[in-house]
């Protein structure tokens, strides 16, 4: 479904990605890890249109989308949930959500689209006007996933949804996660909690220095001693 092929983006003469080449199978969840500063919300950036790449080929079911508008690839079915939520703090619960159809004309679909938010999210529904800036750090992500999924896309881009958040919200955000998925949503994630994503992904990227340096499947992952001792906390026992 996403196909990243050797992308390269700097700011400015500093190179932060360099050469990346991933994919996202459809129907799956797909999760990048890595340290801070390796290039991952970069990358999440670029394949969402807010950076445009120096080089390098980013196709969305087959089509290319490396240089469009973020407005033109939100239209091709692909939504960015922004690392720190940022929701519209001055706007209220129900006016972030329309805010999220912006490219839509069908006024009734997107009350129906709403309805659904609110179904799918109760506390949504409970402070649909209140002004989002005021919601607790849990609530205002559930507002950003609801947000992105009002533009109906079929692959949703997840930066550090966990990041900031309290341990029983954070097993609540990813049975979101998980939930999506079930029904049907392509999910690329990009997420610093290694132990929540284990149980929820399908298939892992690393990257380092911004580039991919290990590809495989969960099982194949935390076997591995190395990206165990550096991103799930675990130690050799002493002989």
């Amino acid at each position: 479904m996403l196909q990243v092929s050797d992308v390269e983006t700097a700011y400015g003469k500093i190179k932060a990605l360099k050469g990346v080449s991933l994919s996202a199978a459809k129907g799956r969840i797909t999760c990048l890890l890595g340290p801070n500063g390796a290039g991952k919300t970069t990358l999440m950036y670029t394949i969402a249109g807010i950076l445009r790449p120096l080089r390098g080929s980013i196709r969305l079911d087959g089509q290319e989308i490396a240089g469009l508008t973020s407005a033109a690839i939100v239209s091709r079915g692909l939504a960015l949930v922004p690392e720190n939520r940022l929701v519209f703090p001055q706007m209220s619960v129900k006016e972030n959500l329309e805010a999220g159809a912006y490219r839509r004309k069908d006024a009734a679909g997107i009350a129906e689209d709403i309805a659904r938010m609110y179904a799918r999210f109760p506390r949504l529904q409970e402070r649909r006007e209140q002004l989002a800036g005021t919601l607790s750090g849990g609530e205002q992500q559930m507002l950003a996933v609801a947000r992105a999924l009002m533009s109906r896309p079929r692959i949703l881009l997840m930066d550090e949804p966990s990041l900031g958040l309290a341990p029983m919200i954070v097993e609540e955000v990813f049975s979101i996660i998980k939930s999506l998925n079930r029904d049907g949503v392509t999910i690329f994630l990009v997420e610093q909690n290694a132990h929540m994503a284990l149980g929820v992904a399908h298939h892992f990227y690393l990257m380092e220095q911004g580039r991919v340096t290990f590809s495989g499947e969960p099982g194949k992952l935390a076997e591995d001693e190395v990206i165990q001792r550096a991103y799930l906390g675990t130690r050799r026992a002493s002989a």
